[in-house]
């Protein structure tokens, strides 16, 4: 059996009915006809939601022991997995090794076209061993078709290594079935293009991979309500932003913020806790480590 038969009855890979006269509409009519298929994504995020769920526990459970996150992928799949772990570090001011992104044919494959790459389960298999992932790591495999070698090399590589292992794919488990231990089917049926998994497949795994990265980042304290205490003050908008959070969470002005904020080494959530705590610096940081970083627990300890 050849390999364009054995793909060909994945369900990322059909026609669809939908959209067969695509080369025939106007341009508005294309815009609708989108919009129609992508409503496709919110349901199948809903379907998905207890694996999605067990996703965050896991994954959390690995960071607070000083694991770390792995996102693998081929492709577009792989892309959105480097994208999720590059905005991690100024949205949460997470350390640049605590959740990386594992891309068929590394940093190049970025920006030009390597998918002969996701054909050797070797070259994935070696990604792990170079990244050292060990027992409290997470590794998180991509494929929205789920055939993907690469991405399967590196899942069972990460499984001999006693790693926690997801898979996220766009084809239902009847069609291609992975040992993991949680296991996001995202089935948003076949796309507009057909195979162009780029669409609704992309869309609806960069929305699972938003949340997940940032259901992890809730359950390690590094939310308050719904503000990001933990970002990192880099620039004149996230100095901004982090001035209008503590305003708006105390009751100081924004000149008083600005001092607070200096005082705290530009740190939102210690500022929070040295004002909420009537303490200093050292004092603030020592009670959120006994807390775990957690500045709910802080504040009411």
């Amino acid at each position: 059996m050849s390999d364009e038969t054995t793909r060909g009855h994945l369900l990322t890979e059909q026609i669809n009915s939908a959209s067969a006269n695509l080369d025939q509409l106007s341009p508005l009519e294309i815009v609708d006809l989108f919009n129609q298929e992508d409503q496709k994504t919110i349901r199948a995020i809903a379907l998905a939601r207890q694996e999605i769920a067990a996703a965050i526990a896991i994954t959390a459970d690995s960071l607070r022991q000083g694991g770390r996150l792995f996102y693998v992928g081929a492709g577009t799949s792989g892309r959105l997995g480097v994208l999720d772990a590059a905005e991690c570090p100024p949205t949460f001011c997470t350390p640049p090794e605590m959740v990386q992104g594992i891309l068929a044919g590394g940093q190049g494959a970025m920006f030009k076209s390597s998918e002969a790459l996701e054909d050797r389960p070797e070259d994935g298999a070696r990604a792990i061993a170079l990244h050292n992932i060990n027992s409290i790591d997470t590794v998180i495999g991509i494929s929205a078709g789920g055939t993907t070698p690469y991405v399967h090399g590196a899942l069972a590589e990460a499984k001999k290594r006693k790693a926690k292992t997801v898979f996220i794919s766009c084809v239902p488990q009847e069609q291609f079935k992975v040992e993991v231990d949680v296991d996001i089917r995202l089935l948003t049926g076949a796309e507009i293009l057909a195979g162009s998994t780029r669409l609704k497949a992309g869309t609806v795994t960069k929305m699972a991979l938003n949340i997940i990265s940032t259901g992890v980042m809730v359950q390690l304290g590094k939310v308050y309500g719904n503000r990001m205490i933990d970002v990192s003050v880099t620039n004149s908008k996230l100095l901004d932003r982090a001035l209008r959070i503590i305003t708006d969470l105390t009751d100081l002005d924004r000149e008083q913020a600005k001092e607070l904020l200096t005082s705290s080494g530009s740190k939102v959530k210690l500022a929070l806790l040295m004002h909420g705590q009537n303490l200093n610096e050292f004092e603030a940081q020592n009670l959120l480590n006994k807390h775990q970083g957690n500045l709910h627990k802080a504040l009411n300890s």
